[in-house]
């Protein structure tokens, strides 16, 4: 597999490159650019299998690349900012890592790429076991304090995450409310993707937590989750989520 690193800022760039090596070694890092203008020339000469992109360039957003040419490679967005989630999903976004990105991340990333685009078939089973042993990498608790109480709720115990305002919250099968110390988008590149899915901006669901489905306009999917949302019509699978939403169904 043929990937093309853009960044501007070289340690990143070789830290992006390090992780590749760590665990992926047969992929090839068969470029690197670190600017819209090199970026374009280079895509205009190269197709690569996977890009992996910094949003903020020498010369611009990286945005910009997609305005001067088609690209019809899949996307791992890296950037130190969460404000441009929205804008890099409308793309072909496959996945939206925050910086630092850690092993973890890296390997639900290609993960993801293996199941949705399968040019390669990757054993993820190995790529896990280069980073933590034959540990699996994903979270299984975590750690909350309410008030002076501090305790840990296990993983495959939560029905899903959302955010109420700017705090995020884990709901349990049990419908207990847990407050979190977490991104969405860190809580995603931490925990089983074969389980949960974030559906839109607010949530993140477990599939078990799935009670029923309803087709819903614009080819959007209304989920009914159980124990019930406290407010049901925000649980409803975007516009930009749905076609990958299906395929995490029939998985």
């Amino acid at each position: 597999m043929d990937v093309l690193v853009v960044e501007d800022e070289q340690v990143a760039a070789k830290k992006i490159i390090k992780l590749l090596n760590d665990v992926a070694p047969h992929m090839r890092v068969v470029g690197q650019t670190a600017s819209v203008k090199e970026s374009v020339k280079w895509l205009m000469k190269n197709k690569p299998d996977l890009i992996f992109m910094d949003i903020q360039l020498s010369d611009g957003t990286c945005f910009n690349i997609f305005e001067q040419l088609q690209v019809d490679a899949p996307v791992v967005f890296t950037t130190a900012y969460d404000q441009y989630a929205i804008k890099a999903f409308e793309i072909n976004s496959l996945a939206y890592l925050l910086k630092p990105v850690r092993k973890s991340a890296m390997v639900n990333a290609l993960a993801k790429y293996e199941r949705f685009y399968r040019t390669q078939t990757l054993d993820m089973n190995q790529l896990l076991a280069q980073v933590q042993g034959t540990t699996s990498t994903c979270r299984e608790r975590f750690l909350v304090q309410i008030g002076e109480k501090i305790m840990h709720i296990t993983t495959s115990d939560i029905a899903w995450f959302h955010v109420i305002e700017k705090d995020v919250y884990a709901v349990t099968k049990a419908n207990k409310t847990y407050p979190l110390d977490f991104s969405l988008d860190a809580i995603m590149d931490e925990i089983d993707q074969c389980k949960f899915f974030r559906i839109n901006r607010r949530y993140i669901i477990n599939i078990d937590a799935i009670d029923s489905m309803v087709a819903y306009s614009r080819g959007r999917v209304k989920v009914h989750l159980n124990p019930p949302a406290s407010v049901p019509e925000e649980v409803v699978v975007s516009v930009e989520r749905a076609s990958s939403f299906k395929k995490w169904l029939n998985r």
